[in-house]
């Protein structure tokens, strides 16, 4: 080998150590930095003529494990996902209260049944009244604060969502920059390691927000996917179009459609994907979970609860009277016109009252007497024939109105051997006529079956949405009332349609609409997300007439009727004696028998839709604990998610981050291997100069 052979080689050595000294450096001075994956410079041996000569540097790589990566992506996305569950259901919990807080919906619950035994121990005295009237309002009050929580809650998750759909899109954009940083890099033979550190600090934070598969291309360039196969990002990028939003309750949210990116930053066309299922993973998925799938139930839950609790309360309230006897009974908004079937079984008892509680005259509805063709308007006929005028019957807008003559009072009661029903509700209460939780309508099923007149004006719909077991739509459907028709022919046009395909429609016993969902899809719900029909101009629309009482509640205008809370003698406790003959005390004014009634009642079991059949106590107690059931379930997977999350980042900075140690202990070496080519280096020109000095 030649001297300048031999210099060529240790000048070459010498350049390898700088580089690898200079890679030591960088790794040493970023050992803090998020995301950054040591580098380390290749070598290879110099071949010159087929000769050896030295080595050769190529550029910096990147020691990084793209399948430790891709786990590090796909726990982020379970992560965020977990992270937004756990935090609002915790704030859903918190709501709540703890157990046994005064303040909270439990005590509030049970403190109407104490209440009611109260006045049971002191005959119905105006203080205890008063009590009960009290506990009621506040259980009132109590539900529809928390169901006006639990929709601030679903405002919250759609205002991050719609935020989250920006930082998407944000990111996306920035992932796009830098992939092309990478490929022109790439391209012209050198490093791209900072672009691909920024990238990848980029991807995982996109992933926490989205779950999402990412490939890399020869060129450098990473494509990235939905967990579902939706393409975010290839050699053309997508953007996520959704409107803006402030946060709003909606029964049913705009999809997340994708388009693509336009040379110039603007918006395209359409790819004709949507992203419309939680199962998109991270955080966004994770939001649309809460704001369309758990956060509806609990408010349908609440719904229900409330449903039960005005059912039970005004079945008692309308069997009893006060003590002296209104004069006059004005029902609620229900929905019925006098044309309508009766549909009631069984016998009421219509009583005018003198102020003392003495009977004037009484009536005995028969309904088996009027015949099954019987209406509305026949009930009415019979009541003011039979009253002669004592009492007058009228009916206005859906509204039933019974006034007694000159100060008489007004008392509807059941007869005890045979009482009124119609859907599981007595004359009285089916018509709202002495209700204590009262509002702008009737509460309780409407009783209609098939064959009824659906009664509905044309010009109307009703819109209604199928979900599946994770929240994501199935099918729409809308249902336009023709003149004429009946509730059976809307619910076969309701089977004809699009939910066709994952189950059936009917009426229950008590003129509910039900869903029974397919086999494979048992946990499929039906909702109504809109609804303009007005049947026989009450201003009750179909979807309140029909639907289960957790959906149409009417809670938030509910309020304990306001002659009720103003006087402490207005509470409806005695029971008329239905055997009274005229001219004798028909009521008394110690009669508590209504505060017994009350008690029991509380605890009796109420069909509340859905196969849900349960007294009001037990029910509540089921639905808060099932709410912290989910809350500490959320919690869990949070705690396991970042534990995981957590093992897959240690994971790969072990393989990929900086160890000072071993960065120390490669600059020894480098430093040596310096010094050992830079003795090669001058013992050859030392040798170069002896050669110089034996030709003088």
């Amino acid at each position: 080998m030649s001297l300048s052979e031999i210099l060529g080689s240790a000048l070459s050595g010498l350049n390898a150590s700088q580089a690898g000294l200079r890679s030591a450096s960088n790794n040493i001075a970023n050992v803090n930095t998020p995301g950054y994956a040591r580098e380390r410079v290749p070598l290879e041996t110099g071949v010159t003529a087929a000769q050896v000569s030295g080595v050769r540097t190529l550029e910096a790589v990147r020691v990084a494990d793209r399948f430790l990566e891709a786990t590090v992506y796909r726990r982020a996305g379970d992560w965020g996902s977990a992270e937004a569950v756990a935090n609002s259901l915790d704030r859903l919990q918190s709501l709540l209260g703890a157990p046994g807080e005064a303040s909270g919906l439990p005590a509030r619950l049970d403190a109407i049944g104490a209440a009611a035994v109260a006045m049971t121990g002191a005959a119905g005295s105006e203080p205890t009244i008063r009590g009960f009237v009290g506990a009621v309002q506040q259980a009132l009050t109590a539900l529809q604060t928390l169901d006006q929580d639990v929709a601030g809650l679903r405002e919250d998750a759609e205002r991050e969502f719609s935020y989250t759909v920006d930082s998407i899109n944000n990111l996306l954009r920035r992932i796009d920059g830098l992939n092309d940083a990478v490929a022109r890099q790439a391209s012209s033979g050198r490093a791209a390691n900072g672009s691909i550190d920024q990238r990848m600090s980029a991807v995982e934070e996109l992933a926490g927000l989205i779950k999402i598969e990412v490939r890399e291309g020869a060129d450098g360039r990473l494509t990235i996917d939905t967990a579902g196969g939706v393409t975010l990002l290839d050699r053309r990028l997508r953007q996520l179009d959704y409107p803006p939003s402030e946060g709003s309750a909606q029964p049913l949210y705009p999809p997340v459609k994708l388009r693509f990116v336009e040379a110039d930053g603007s918006l395209g066309a359409e790819t004709g994907e949507r992203l419309d299922s939680p199962a998109i993973g991270g955080r966004l998925g994770g939001l649309m979970d809460l704001r369309d799938r758990r956060l509806p139930s609990f408010q349908e839950e609440i719904g229900s609860l409330f449903g039960g609790l005005a059912e039970a309360l005004n079945a008692v309230s309308n069997a009893e009277t006060t003590v002296p006897a209104p004069n006059r009974l004005d029902g609620a908004t229900t929905g019925f016109g006098t044309s309508d079937r009766l549909g009631f079984s069984g016998k009421a008892v219509v009583a005018a009252l003198q102020p003392d509680g003495t009977l004037a005259a009484s009536f005995t509805l028969d309904f088996a007497s009027l015949g099954p063709a019987a209406t509305v308007q026949d009930a009415i006929n019979a009541i003011n024939a039979g009253m002669g005028g004592l009492v007058t019957a009228s009916f206005a807008q859906g509204k039933l109105s019974l006034v007694g003559a000159g100060a008489l009072g007004v008392a509807v009661a059941q007869d005890p051997a045979s009482p009124s029903d119609r859907a599981g509700l007595g004359f009285a209460q089916a018509f709202g006529l002495n209700d204590l939780v009262s509002g702008p309508r009737s509460y309780g099923p409407s009783g209609f079956t098939a064959a009824d007149a659906h009664g509905l004006a044309a010009g109307g719909n009703t819109e209604f949405v199928l979900r599946g077991a994770d929240g994501r739509v199935l099918a729409e459907a809308t249902l336009t009332p023709v003149a004429g028709g009946t509730f059976g022919d809307l619910v076969n046009a309701l089977n004809a349609g699009p939910l066709a395909a994952y189950g059936s429609a009917s009426l229950d016993a008590r003129g509910r609409l039900a869903f029974t969902p397919v086999a494979a899809m048992p946990t499929a719900t039906l909702n109504v997300v809109a609804d303009t029909t007005d049947r026989l101009g009450t201003g009750r629309s179909l979807s309140s007439l029909l639907l289960p009482s957790g959906q149409e509640t009417g809670l938030a205008l509910a309020q304990v009727r306001p002659d009720i809370v103003a006087s402490g003698k207005r509470l409806p406790l005695a029971r008329l004696d239905t055997a009274a003959a005229v001219g004798s005390r028909a009521v008394g004014g110690a009669d508590s028998r209504g505060a017994n009634a009350f008690v029991d009642q509380l605890t009796a079991a109420v069909d509340l839709g859905r196969g849900r059949i349960s007294g009001m106590e037990s029910y509540a107690s089921f639905v808060l604990g099932q709410a912290g059931l989910d809350a500490a379930g959320a919690k869990d997977r949070l705690d396991d998610m970042g534990a995981r999350r957590a093992d897959a980042i240690n994971r790969r900075d072990s393989y990929s981050g900086v160890n000072i140690d071993e960065e120390l202990a490669s600059l020894v070496t480098l430093q040596n291997s310096y010094s050992a080519a830079a003795r090669v280096m001058t013992t050859a020109t030392q040798m170069y100069d002896t050669l110089l000095g034996m030709m003088r």
